[in-house]
């Protein structure tokens, strides 16, 4: 199929890893249905996820966890160490914080349950590429909760851990980073850290420019390779 959008835009190109026949055609008919997305392959098991990952990287992968050869955590990991260039979407029946945190600690950068319906995903899909992070809305107030207390200021008097020129990036924008590696929106962070997400893009225009990257798939992996994360 042609990725050109109508308007000669190249579209969003989708990878999808479910093994249950209903939704995987649920979410492919959400894809399909869509001019700006494009549908690159329909997969029912982690091993054929990866190697479609491997041959052909898509702009987003959506995935479920519960793969019947494959933990989706490992896959998602995989993902975010070979492609960081890949937007990695969960969607799944799992909202316990151990399914959520360890996807995102993996390398996921948005999470909804499977109740969504197939204009949401297809939203979040976009969501993603504009530089968001979909979360359900019935997990996203645990997860703002856990990792507000997790991202607490030190105190003003603590010494810095690395020495100052350990890092190319400030405290602020080695903050911002954390936490959107660990897949929060720009609009997220701002409430986290109390400024304004416009202020937030700011750092993270700044992140790019110190990393020499281009995306935040891009800047987390190259953060990572330099034991910044």
């Amino acid at each position: 199929m042609d990725r050109l959008t109508h308007e000669g835009l190249m579209a969003t190109s989708v990878l999808i890893v479910e093994d249950e026949p209903e939704f995987l055609r649920r979410f492919s008919e959400a894809v399909l249905a869509d001019t700006g997305l494009h549908l690159l392959a329909a997969v029912s098991t982690g091993r054929a996820g990866r190697a479609m990952l491997d041959a052909q990287p898509p702009d987003v992968m959506l995935i479920d966890l519960g793969l019947p050869d494959m933990d989706g955590v490992e896959l998602i990991r995989h993902a975010a160490h070979h492609h960081p260039g890949c937007d990695v979407l969960v969607v799944t029946m799992f909202a316990d914080d151990l399914h959520l945190l360890s996807s995102i600690e993996a390398g996921a950068t948005g999470y909804l349950l499977k109740d969504a319906g197939g204009r949401r995903i297809a939203g979040a899909i976009h969501e993603l590429r504009a530089g968001g992070s979909p979360i359900s809305p019935s997990i996203a107030r645990r997860v703002l909760e856990r990792f507000r207390v997790a991202t607490a200021p030190l105190p003003a008097a603590t010494p810095p851990v690395l020495a100052a020129n350990a890092s190319p990036m400030s405290e602020r924008e080695s903050e911002i980073l954390r936490l959107v590696s660990k897949g929060f929106s720009f609009d997220t962070v701002g409430e986290l850290l109390g400024i304004s997400p416009h202020t937030v893009v700011t750092h993270v225009k700044k992140i790019y420019r110190k990393l020499a990257v281009h995306s935040r798939g891009e800047a987390v992996h190259e953060a990572r390779q330099m034991g910044l994360l």
